[in-house]
This record gives C-alpha cells, structure tokens and sequence, in this order.
C-alpha cells in the first residue's frame, strides 16, 4: 500500500465532522488522494473561476465572500474545523456550470485538506452512489421546478399586464369611437347649414366676415386646449352665456353654451358675431360658429385617444423591448415608465405614484427587458402591501459610481424576523394562491448576477425601500449594443 503524502494523516482526517464515520480504508484513500496545504492571510481561490478542488478546514479562520458589483460582500467568517468549500457539486458533472460560487480567503495562516474536483466526484459516486442519487435528485428537481414556477410566475405577470394594457387601450379607443361618430353629425349639420348659406341669405361682405369668425374661433379651441377650468368656474360661465344667448333670442342658447366654454369664447367673442352679422341673422351664425367649435373640439379628442393608444403602444414595445438588443445602453427612467404606464390598470385610484428622478443620471449598459421585470416585481409587491392606499415613491439618484434606482411604499413594512429571508426562493407572505415567492428570487438574481449590481431592502412601518444599485460600467463592455434608435 503507498504510504499517505507527508502532512495527511488520517488519523486527523477521523477528528472531522466530514470523516468520522469513514473507514480506515477510505480515510487512507482520502490522504493518498488528497493532500494537506498551508497558506497565510490571503485569497484562496476566486468567485467565477474553474471550480478545481474541494477544500475542508484542518485550522485557521476562513472567510467566504460572494462578488456584489465593485464590492466583496463578506457571507461567512468561522474557525470550526471540518467546514468544506470550493468544489462541493462537482459530483453533479457538466449537468452545472462548474465553478467557484464565491470566493475563499485565509484570515489567518490556515491549513486546508485539498482534494481535486475528479477525485471528490469519483468517491462520492463509489462511496455514496444512494446519496448521490437523492441529493442529484434533490438539487436538479429543486432548479426544475423553480424553472417552471418561475416561467409560470412570468406568464401570470403577462397575463395581468394584458388584461391591465386592453382595459387601458379600450378606453381611448372607446372615446375615438364615440367622438367619430359625433362628428360624423356635426359635419351632416355643417353641410346643411352651408345649403342654407348658399341660398344668399347672407351679405357677400357678411360672409367674409363670418368666415373669419370662424377660423378664429378654430384658432382659440386650439388655444384653449392646454387651460382647464375647474367645474364651478366652468359652470358659471356657462350659465352667463347661456343667459346671454337666451336674452337675444337664441333658442336653447344653454346647450351651445358648453362648448363654447370649453373653446375658450365668452359672451364679448359672441357680442362680435352679432355686431357682425346683425341680431336677425344672429341665431344661424352661432349655430354655424357653434358646429365649427364642436367639430374642432370633438377632433382634439379623437388627437388625444389616437395618442393616448399609440403611447401605450409604445410602452408596451419599450416594456417587452421588441426588436431591440438583450443588452444595451438604456435610461433608467424611459424603463421605469413604460412599466409604470403598462401597471397603470393595477394601481388603485387611493395609490398616489410620486417620481423623484435625477433627470441628470448618464445612460447605463443593461439588459431592459429584465430589469423592466424587477420594477414589475418590486412594484407589485409595494401595491400589494399597501393594500389599495398610500403612496408609491420611485426615486433614482447617482451613488458614487452606481445608478440607484429606489422604490417606497407606505404599508406596514417588512418585519425585522423575515427581512433576511424574503430573497430566498419560494419564501412567501402572501396567502397560498396569491404568491409563488419568486418574485424577489427572480429581481436578486437579475440585478445581483446579471447585472453585477446590488438589491438591498430598508423597512419600518410606513416606509419600505427597495433599493436597485446599478454599475454605470458594464463589466464586459464589447458585449454592450448601440443603443436602438
């Protein structure tokens, strides 16, 4: 038998949690296998690379870390001997990307038993083939069916979108509807009251003078279009015009007063028309003037539907990012709207959006259709602890040299006991039916792996903050596309 390298002894391979219940046999393997190594205070191995060796401490005081962004966020410091890093799934072959899942460093001088990635996965499928079947079983189920409860998670996303986008689109088109076929009448009147014109009832001068009456009044509809009035002020004067009408024998002078306050045109507008075209032709001309307001007014609505659908249009193009580059340069803000336009149906009317945006942020390489999906995730989750009022605070702001990208809310928080779990997959408060708990999983492992950024969570009751911290550098800038035109 060829005697064990100078350092192992399996007699202190016994003394571990790990060895204890191994054959002398096996522990003789382990040492002509394996081999004991010593190192000072520094790095051991690198969060990314080639997952090489299992390591299992012999003494010393280890620190694990895993890469968040810039920075080496510190998860594990201990001295207990017999913990075990590095290459601890090498058993599961190619079905995982074999390598180091975060990053190993000697606090103080150490001395590590070090087997290699092939040995450790040969003696766990000689030694333990049951265990290796339960335990692949149990690691590979687990990603399959996080997979599909994660595609499923999407689709019911999806499908709330939808539904949120086709009740926000059948609005403006209802409206464009309905404002058609009002004008549809209005211009059948115009034609009628332009045969009665013709019939030279009018003065040449007279028509002239009309005619420019009515192309001011075209003029000021469009002016009027960004006052609003407030609905006292707006009804009394229409009750002024409408008595002033009524005083020069306008019949029903109060239905055309309404949309000549809405044009903008009072009662020293009208007094021109009169003084214009006389008081026995008075009644035709506003009519006429009347049909030209109506028309005009009835075309800025149909504008502001058509609008209004093409802007949703152009949101949910932005949200799902069709046509466009997985990962580009984006702003920040253009994602956080259409995915706060595509919600909109989802907001209750006592949630109140506040948006606090440095409009002076630099674009950043990113991947915006995965990060609209975090704003939905974290959006969501705000509505739905705010339980239909409060106020939803979108905030973004340049942290020395990342993009911060915050989300509060006014609901009862976060308590303290589970804060520290609600990243984990699956880990839920909803009740069952109303949540998968991987909302937050997804959000953590777009921002976090993906992006090589930061999601931190701050709570107390009536402000709840998820912040997004965002690299302005791409770690791996020939992969960024020019941004879409």
């Amino acid at each position: 038998m060829t005697p064990p390298p100078a350092g192992c002894s399996p007699e202190e391979l016994r003394t571990l949690f790990l060895f204890e219940r191994l054959t002398a046999d096996q522990l003789d393997w382990l040492c002509r296998e394996g081999r004991v190594e010593r190192t000072g205070p520094g790095p051991v191995y690198a969060e990314g690379e080639p997952a090489t060796c299992f390591y299992v401490l012999l003494d010393g005081t280890i620190v694990l870390s895993r890469r968040v962004g810039a920075d080496d966020i510190e998860v594990t410091r201990t001295a207990q001997r017999g913990v075990y890093a590095g290459a601890f799934q090498a058993y599961l072959g190619d079905r995982v990307p074999q390598t180091y899942t975060s990053s190993l460093r000697a606090a103080t001088p150490a001395r590590f038993f070090v087997l290699s990635a092939g040995a450790f996965a040969r003696m766990m499928s000689e030694w333990f083939p049951m265990a290796v079947h339960l335990l692949e079983g149990l690691f590979l189920g687990a990603r399959v069916t996080q997979e599909a409860v994660g595609r499923r998670e999407r689709l019911l996303a999806l499908g709330s979108l939808s539904a949120g986008l086709t009740h926000e689109l059948n609005n403006p088109a209802a409206a464009a509807l309905r404002a058609t076929a009002a004008l549809r009448e209005r211009v059948a009147g115009m034609r009628h009251k332009l045969g009665a014109l013709a019939t030279g009832r009018y003065p040449q001068e007279g028509m002239e003078a009309l005619v420019t009456l009515q192309e001011d009044a075209a003029d000021r509809v469009a002016a009027a279009k960004s006052v609003t009035l407030g609905p006292l002020e707006a009804a009394d004067r229409e009750d002024a015009l409408g008595d002033w009408l009524e005083e020069r024998g306008v019949a029903d002078g109060w239905q055309l007063a309404p949309a000549f306050v809405q044009a903008g045109l009072d009662s020293d507008w009208l007094g021109r028309v009169a003084a214009t075209v006389g008081d026995d032709r008075l009644e035709g001309a506003v009519r006429w003037l009347h049909y030209t307001v109506e028309t005009e007014l009835l075309m800025n609505e149909i504008e502001d539907s058509t609008t209004r659908i093409s802007v949703l249009v152009g949101a949910a193009k932005q949200y799902s990012q069709l046509d466009r580059a997985p990962h580009r340069v984006v702003d920040v803000h253009e994602l956080l709207d259409s995915t706060l336009l595509m919600l909109a149906g989802k907001i209750p009317s006592g949630v109140a959006v506040v948006r606090d945006y440095d409009l002076g942020l630099p674009r950043i390489p990113a991947y915006p259709g995965e990060l609209n999906q975090v704003w939905t995730n974290l959006i969501d989750n705000a509505l739905s602890a705010m339980a239909g009022s409060g106020t939803l605070t979108v905030r973004t702001a340049r942290d020395h040299d990342r993009v911060l990208v915050e989300f509060g809310d006014t609901g009862p928080g976060v308590p303290e006991e589970i804060r520290n779990r609600i990243f984990e997959p699956f880990f839920t408060t909803k009740p069952v039916g109303e949540g998968t708990g991987l909302g937050l999983d997804i959000s953590w492992r777009i921002v976090v792996n993906k992006h090589h950024g930061d999601l931190r969570v701050s709570s107390e009751p009536g402000d709840t903050r998820f912040r997004v911290l965002l690299p302005l550098a791409d770690a791996e800038p020939d992969a960024v596309a020019p941004a879409a035109p």
